[in-house]
């Protein structure tokens, strides 16, 4: 069990700027074996960014709790899976090979292709969010940050890391079958807490995640941790619209 919580801490101090201390470890090692729990780490996030919601809704209107909420889980976060989609978007729209997407992705300038993929996934999550029920808001963080952390998950999975080194190269070992399992759990466990038809809006994710992933096996042979993080952020608003749809 203390194995498994060091892991855990190792993951959320990767994932999100919570200080975690000597309960995170440094290893290669726990690094490759963390992975699994990256959904629970979601669901850190989204039942905090969830109270936030709930705070700013006592006195403000749902548009303003919803941007509380974003806010908060940018600075939850570090704007870390932001920060990857804006980098993959640059290196995957800008590059005509594998080495030119690479370079640039690794370019920490930001790009035409990485701010407007960043713009559109900000003011696209403020609106379908903004649209919900103001009483599904804090059903939906809570259980769409636990769920789109499960697809990196799944790509780390499916394929293989595809540079010799980088930040994400930490966590580029495939999950084992008992460690894939696990982070499914987490990712679809909150579900349970939608009611009614609503959790058939994680299928959504599904098309979302084939297209991403057959689009990074084609111009990467594989993905980087800023494809994690795009993979995150477009399934998390894949689960938003899913939810909007079946409202």
């Amino acid at each position: 069990m203390r194995q498994q919580l060091r892991l855990f801490f190792t993951a959320l101090a990767f994932l999100t700027r919570i200080p975690c201390g000597a309960l995170a470890s440094g290893e290669s090692e726990d690094f490759a074996r963390a992975a699994k729990f990256f959904p629970l780490v979601g669901l850190v996030v989204g039942m905090l960014t969830a109270l936030v919601y709930a705070a700013a809704h006592l006195a403000f209107p749902q548009e303003i709790a919803v941007l509380a909420a974003m806010a908060a889980s940018l600075w939850i976060t570090g704007a870390f899976h932001e920060d990857g989609l804006a980098d993959a978007a640059d290196g995957l729209g800008g590059g005509w090979t594998k080495e030119q997407t690479l370079a640039i992705m690794q370019d920490s300038r930001l790009g035409s292709y990485g701010a407007i993929a960043l713009f559109l996934m900000l003011v696209a999550k403020f609106q379908t969010l903004s649209y919900l029920d103001p009483r599904q808001v804090p059903l939906a963080l809570i259980a769409g940050h636990a769920l789109s952390r499960l697809a990196p998950v799944l790509l780390m999975r499916a394929q293989d890391y595809v540079r010799a080194t980088g930040k994400g190269r930490a966590f580029s070992a495939k999950p084992n079958a008992s460690e894939w399992l696990l982070a499914t759990v987490f990712g679809l466990a909150p579900l349970a807490l939608l009611p009614g038809r609503e959790a058939l809006a994680a299928l959504a994710l599904l098309p979302v995640w084939l297209w991403f992933s057959r689009l990074l096996k084609r111009k990467l042979g594989g993905y980087t941790g800023d494809c994690l993080g795009a993979m995150q952020q477009l399934c998390e608003l894949a689960f938003y619209l899913g939810l909007l749809g079946l409202s």
